[in-house]
């Protein structure tokens, strides 16, 4: 009975656990969804806020850390159970990351509209980068949730598609500076926004892939997206 006891509340602490990382995702998430809208909308009380809010981003990542921590030292899991605490572990450092990219998008739009431009910034393309983000970070998310590796791949070839708009937009905006120096410093700062929504893609398909670690015992950190389709096919 002790250990029928012991093995139930060794559950609940990772679940527990589970819980926090995917209450981080949705917070950086909206995180995401608030920075971009500041920036849209010239709200600088909403790119306020979301500066304001990394700190809760943070708070949940020390936490987090702290608890799985814990349990290492607790518990001494092994096999599948370390796996996934070695997951949470990597996967909050990368949520934190895309939190940091948030703030940096709402300091950008702290910095465009508190000062007078001559130029508005154009922001059609950062909308679709920023959709295939958060899409993207919900797929990831879900996968972690479910630890189900459908559509890992997914999130993989829609990073191949963010760091291709990234490109174009950078060769946009080029362009534009060459035209009329006087867009350079807005056509700077979309760029600056361009490479956040980037890298957020970035961290969103590391999540992806420690998913896959996780279920699979395969790491695919490092392979093509048709290594890694074969991996989760398995």
């Amino acid at each position: 009975m002790q250990s029928e006891h012991t093995f139930k509340q060794y559950d609940a602490e990772l679940e527990a656990v589970r819980s926090k990382v995917l209450q981080m995702g949705g917070l950086v998430e909206e995180q995401i969804a608030n920075a971009v809208d500041a920036l849209m909308e010239a709200d600088i009380a909403l790119a306020s806020k979301v500066i304001d809010r990394d700190h809760a981003v943070n708070a949940l990542e020390v936490a987090i850390d702290e608890a799985c921590t814990t349990i290492i030292a607790r518990r001494q899991p092994t096999a599948g159970d370390l796996r996934m605490i070695m997951m949470m572990v990597k996967t909050i450092t990368d949520l934190e990351r895309i939190g940091d990219e948030a703030t940096k998008i709402a300091r950008v739009a702290h910095k465009i509209y508190e000062t007078d431009r001559l130029y508005s910034p154009r922001f059609n393309e950062i909308k679709t980068m920023t959709a295939q983000v958060r899409e993207m970070l919900r797929m990831a998310l879900d996968a972690f949730a479910r630890l189900d590796v459908t559509h890992t791949v997914e999130v993989a070839r829609q990073d191949m598609q963010v760091d291709d708009n990234f490109r174009a937009v950078t060769r946009q905006l080029i362009t534009f500076m060459l035209e009329d120096p006087r867009t350079i410093s807005m056509s700077l700062e979309v760029m600056f926004v361009a490479k956040a929504l980037e890298r957020m893609g970035d961290h969103a398909k590391n999540i992806a892939e420690y998913v896959v670690y996780m279920v699979k015992g395969k790491d695919v950190r490092h392979v093509t997206v048709q290594e890694m389709e074969k991996e989760t096919l398995q």
